[in-house]
Formats: structure tokens, C-alpha cells, sequence
């Protein structure tokens, strides 16, 4: 009997590993199931109003890693970017299926190709009590993409299980 994406996803999460090889794990898994060209998490820290994107998993060396240190983003970050914006204010996640045709009420484009480059996203949230505590971001290049209804499903049952581990990651870092 073969384990869906889902327990797969819950087993690498579960397993006796740092949370930084846990997470590391769980993109690769997310990016593979989703078939996505890259896949990243942003780890916050709420109460110092600071995050990172700490961990990436991409398709290969080709794609656009975003890493960087920890910042502050609060200030000027929630301003440029409107799906940031969402995130902070814990609203559901964001299925983008093509970034040159999205809204400005959906996000700032300029920004998007500037800081990422990416065409299609999910902005999917991970919160807990009204606070931020992560961005999972898997993202395609070079095409726009119809996210099913099944991958949104997916996404919407990884995040909560991508939770304690992401708040074990910034109580530890």
C-alpha cells in the first residue's frame, strides 16, 4: 500500500532530523508533487517582526535561488508587496496562475519579476493565533499555471502540517 503525498509530506516532517533537514525534505517533496520549478520557505520570526527565505528545493541549479539573511519586514516589505500583505494579515492563501495578468489588489508585478522572476505561484500562509510564521512558495518559470483543484488541496492540507516544524526552525535559529 503506497503512502499519499500527504503522509509522505507528514512522515518527512516526523522524522528524527534537524528542522532545518525536515523542512529541506518537505520542499523537495511539495516541488516534486506540484511539479514546480522551484519551492521555498520564508520562516518568520512574529515576534521581531523579521523573516528569511531560509530553505529552497529547485527542479535544477538553472533556477533562481532567493535565499537571505534575516530581515526586518514590517516596514517597507507589507507596503511594495500585496501578497505579503495577505500573508501578515493571515488571509488564505494566494493560487497565482499567471503573474503578468494578476491584479494590482492581488500583487505588485514590478516587484514579483524584479525579486523573484517567477510567472505562475502559490502564496500559501502558515499562521497560527493570528500571527505569521511562514511562506511555502512553490513557483513555476517561463509559462503561466492552472493550479487543480487537487494541488490546491494539497497545499491547503501541507501547510498546517509544515507548521510546527517552522516554529521549531525560528525558535532555534
Amino acid at each position: 500500500m503506497s503512502n499519499t503525498p500527504l503522509s509522505d509530506l507528514e512522515l518527512a516532517l516526523q522524522a528524527d532530523t534537524s528542522p532545518a533537514e525536515a523542512l529541506q525534505r518537505a520542499l523537495e517533496l511539495v516541488g516534486q508533487h506540484l511539479r514546480a520549478d522551484r519551492c521555498f520557505l520564508y520562516v518568520r520570526d512574529p515576534e521581531r517582526g523579521r523573516g528569511r527565505i531560509a530553505l529552497v528545493w529547485r527542479l535544477d541549479e538553472a533556477v533562481p535561488d532567493p535565499r537571505h539573511d534575516w530581515q526586518a519586514d514590517t516596514g517597507e516589505l507589507p507596503q511594495e508587496d500585496p501578497l505579503f500583505r495577505a500573508a501578515l494579515a493571515c488571509a488564505p492563501s494566494v493560487f497565482v496562475e499567471d503573474v503578468t495578468e494578476a491584479g494590482p489588489e492581488v500583487l505588485n508585478q514590478e516587484f514579483e519579476r524584479r525579486t523573484f522572476g517567477h510567472r505562475a505561484l502559490v502564496h500559501a500562509h502558515v499562521t497560527d493565533g493570528g500571527q505569521l510564521w511562514g511562506i511555502l512558495q512553490p513557483c513555476v518559470f517561463g509559462h503561466p499555471r492552472h493550479w487543480t483543484a487537487a494541488e490546491r488541496a494539497y497545499v491547503e492540507g501541507a501547510v498546517p502540517r509544515l507548521l510546527p516544524m517552522v516554529q521549531r526552525y525560528v525558535r532555534e535559529s
